[in-house]
């Protein structure tokens, strides 16, 4: 029999959606700010891409059509993750061949490094517990495909603005994120679910090849 809600808790506020926004046009920037060698087609193609999706991604979720929003959510990050893929191959091709100067290479090599951070920071947002829309359903965050710290602490002692149900929000899984591409682990948060390991072992790979890629160079400039 399920136990009825407490009238006396407060709601927890719906998770804002800006953070993710915000992270798609930081990553649509950073692809404009690669050189064109390290870009398939021309480089305003992603950016015009990710404006088309947005638009019908936002008007969906202010509609309420959460199954649409979902589905322009998944392709939103697919095509974003597809294009940094491409060019951390070009990335990995150009390093032999002397095509980009030495400051080019690093520069490309420092925005994938960030790229890589937020993308990932945005699957593990998009999935995790279901995502977003199933995390707001809920009264309290308490199982979900990663444990974060506030999930161990009992509510009453999670502190003065406490006695609110807690969820995580974009920058929690971008900290994530951050941690996994820095330390090659996720630190404070373990991995519970086995398609989240496989990302977080995808996301440091992908880390190590770039710093790898980073030290190659500058041992070259010496």
């Amino acid at each position: 029999m399920p136990v009825p809600r407490s009238t006396s808790r407060p709601a927890r506020d719906p998770e804002p959606r800006w953070q993710s926004l915000i992270a798609l046009v930081a990553v649509g920037g950073l692809y404009v700010a690669l050189p064109a060698g390290l870009t398939v087609g021309p480089r305003w193609l992603l950016p015009l891409l990710l404006g088309v999706l947005v638009v019908p991604l936002l008007i969906s979720h202010r509609a309420g059509a959460h199954r649409l929003d979902v589905a322009l959510g998944v392709v939103v990050t697919t095509v974003v993750t597809a294009a940094m893929f491409a060019s951390l191959g070009l990335l990995i091709a150009a390093l032999p061949s002397h095509k980009e100067s030495p400051t080019a290479l690093l520069v490309s090599a420092a925005s994938l490094w960030v790229t890589n951070i937020l993308i990932f920071a945005l699957w593990y947002w998009r999935f995790d517990a279901g995502g977003p829309h199933r995390r707001d359903a809920r009264d309290d965050h308490t199982s979900g495909s990663f444990l974060f710290p506030q999930m161990t602490v009992p509510p009453g002692v999670r502190g003065a603005a406490s006695q609110r149900p807690w969820a995580p929000h974009f920058i929690d899984y971008l900290f994530l994120a951050f941690n996994t591409s820095t330390a090659f682990s996720p630190t404070d948060t373990p991995v519970l679910a086995r398609w989240a390991k496989v990302m977080t072992m995808l996301q440091s790979l992908i880390s190590l090849t770039v710093l790898a890629i980073l030290a190659a160079r500058a041992v070259n400039m010496l």
